[in-house]
């Protein structure tokens, strides 16, 4: 990676860290209820709601009622789609989406994975786009936050029973921590020149369509002359093109904010209405991991020590640093059989270099490698350049950040709740080397809570490679395949993976959007957002009822560099280790193929 990649990493981890800190704040202040204009009005809405917002749960309820809460939102962001020919906002005249591209769809916005198997400019009407996959971006996105914050009381309180209101916590994400940085950054989006419109598309005369005249052809082919011996000329008219808009804006801010990463058009980010220049990429960039490094400082201040997620921030930033440079330079290196050709594929002033397919000239190599790290890093699923045209190596990163559970960063709190049950497991290995009751924050960690851990980390890898096994061998699977060989078998394997971890990025090579690949990925998607938060908040409601220990001589320090080290190594020991023997099939095996004969 050369200079000015690594330039832009620093100032990106610079600027990222000096916004995340004063956020830290607030969240946690709006979190814990600690603001009391704010909590007055939150008070009264939930009271219309019949709801009693001082009346906590145990892990249980907090768990049934996210669950009930997020199926009804299934069924509400189904029907949506299915009776938007008959609703209102719908200037295009939209036809009702297909009963399995709906279901799909519905468990993606819901699920915060957001994968799109439809093109939004030609599915969606503008009613759909705002009122179900807005909303869910938000409802979503808090979701996430609500588990975070209660697995970390988990940590924090002692002897106790509660984890929280499930209906306070979803209504402080949503209305103080994701509402206003939305309305913000929808605002500065629109003012450099993302579309925010009601107005339908717009039919105009490109530059090319201008009128011209042609000879008339007679049936030999030969022009027709008239009686003057002249040709008869026949007037030519360009076709219009219809250009898409909506409103973009506002729902770009929260997809990104909320880690979503659901593109209002089919090009997602790498759409010039959407992502128009090199600053609104960088603000994206930014938006993407700004709550997720927050709520690193937010749960330092909710155990009452800060140094804790430091560490944490810090094993995740020392992965992402390695994940960049590793793809930026597989995307800087180009394809070796293209040099053999004789292509120059050297950067120079006049050219970029590397490997530009599938990528925006305004962005480049070093913009759109950095872009697809951070988006998978994150369970975002926002893209600006098209994975699958990346290097094999270059691919097998963002792949890697995906089945590494996404907590590499993460998702809008569920990179931090996953992020911590792989260090509920670092610690346990570490009392087994010395024989000692392993500790976290304090709580002994026990039988019931490795069980759970072991649920939570082994769910999803089941779901991607059972999703992937069927894929492959069944005729539906085989038929959406278009590359043959090792890259079509990373296109079926990134998006089960994609699905699992609730990312929603594709290699854009695999036809996805039909009945098979509809319902299996929509199942993939439900058992990894679900199968994990009920281990979770169950791992909450066991940490809750203990006592907190003061630490002695034996307790491994959980803020220091040898347990930032052993926790990367855990993560990409256990996180990984179940995907190796797919990954060679695919993006390794392909790698080697690219440069056998260079």
């Amino acid at each position: 990676m050369n200079s000015s990649g690594w330039l832009q990493l620093v100032a990106f981890l610079v600027v990222l860290f000096a916004l995340a800190w004063p956020l830290a704040r607030w969240i946690y202040a709006a979190m814990e209820g600690r603001i009391a204009g704010l909590k007055r009005v939150e008070r009264g809405l939930l009271k219309l709601a019949g709801v009693n917002a001082d009346a906590e749960q145990g892990w249980l309820r907090y768990a049934m009622g996210l669950l009930i809460f997020n199926a009804l939102g299934v069924l509400a962001v189904y029907a949506l789609q299915r009776l938007q020919q008959w609703l209102p906002l719908n200037p295009q005249g939209m036809a009702a989406v297909s009963p399995d591209s709906a279901f799909n769809t519905a468990v993606s916005f819901v699920t915060n994975t957001n994968w799109q198997g439809y093109g939004g400019e030609t599915t969606m009407s503008y009613l759909t786009q705002m009122l179900a996959l807005t909303v869910q971006n938000f409802l979503s996105a808090a979701t996430g936050i609500a588990v975070v914050v209660a697995l970390v009381r988990g940590f924090a309180r002692h002897t106790g029973k509660a984890i929280g209101n499930v209906w306070a916590d979803l209504t402080r994400a949503t209305l103080w921590v994701l509402l206003p940085l939305s309305l913000v950054f929808a605002i500065v989006l629109a003012g450099m020149g993302v579309v925010q419109t009601l107005k339908p598309y717009q039919d105009v005369t490109t530059i090319e369509a201008q009128s011209w005249q042609e000879p008339r052809l007679g049936p030999d082919g030969q022009p027709l002359k008239g009686a003057d011996g002249q040709p008869v000329m026949d007037d030519k008219h360009g076709q219009s093109q219809s250009i898409a808009l909506g409103p973009v804006a506002s729902q770009l801010s929260i997809k990104m904010l909320g880690t979503n990463g659901g593109g209002f058009f089919n090009a997602n980010s790498a759409h010039p209405f959407e992502n128009p220049s090199a600053a609104t990429n960088a603000l994206q960039m930014l938006s993407i991991f700004l709550i997720p490094a927050a709520l690193c400082f937010v749960m330092g201040r909710q155990v009452g020590d800060m140094r804790q997620g430091w560490a944490l921030l810090g094993a995740m930033t020392a992965m992402f640093v390695v994940a960049v440079v590793v793809a930026t330079a597989a995307e800087q290196a180009g394809n070796p059989k293209l040099a053999r050709l004789g292509v120059d594929a050297v950067q120079s002033a006049t050219q970029s270099g590397g490997n530009m397919e599938g990528k925006e000239v305004r962005f480049g190599i070093e913009a759109s490698s950095l872009f697809a790290v951070i988006t998978t890093a994150a369970s975002c699923g926002a893209v600006n350049a098209m994975h699958d045209s990346f290097t094999p190596l270059g691919g097998l990163v963002p792949m890697v950040m995906i089945q590494l559970g996404e907590v590499v960063f993460g998702g809008v709190g569920a990179g931090l709740y996953g992020m911590l049950v792989f260090a509920i497991l670092a610690v346990f290995v570490a009392g087994l080397m010395i024989g000692r009751t392993p500790e976290y924050l304090g709580k002994k960690i026990e039988a019931h809570e490795m069980k759970m851990v072991s649920l939570a980390i082994l769910l999803t890898p089941l779901a991607v490679l059972i999703g992937t096994a069927i894929a492959v061998v069944v005729e539906p699977g085989k038929a959406g395949v278009a590359a043959p060989g090792a890259h079509g078998f990373s296109e079926v394997l990134y998006a089960m993976s994609s699905a699992g971890n609730n990312n929603g990025s594709a290699f854009a090579g695999l036809s996805a959007n039909t009945p098979f690949y509809n319902l299996l990925l929509g199942l993939v998607m439900w058992v990894g957002r679900f199968g994990v938060i009920v281990p979770v908040l169950a791992m909450a409601g066991s940490l809750v009822g203990k006592k907190r220990l003061a630490p002695g001589e034996g307790t491994l320090p959980t803020h220091g560099p040898l347990f930032v080290a052993m926790l990367i190594g855990v993560v990409l020991l256990v996180g990984l280790l179940n995907y190796v023997p797919a990954l060679a099939l695919g993006p390794v095996v392909e790698h080697f193929m690219l440069w056998s004969a260079s």
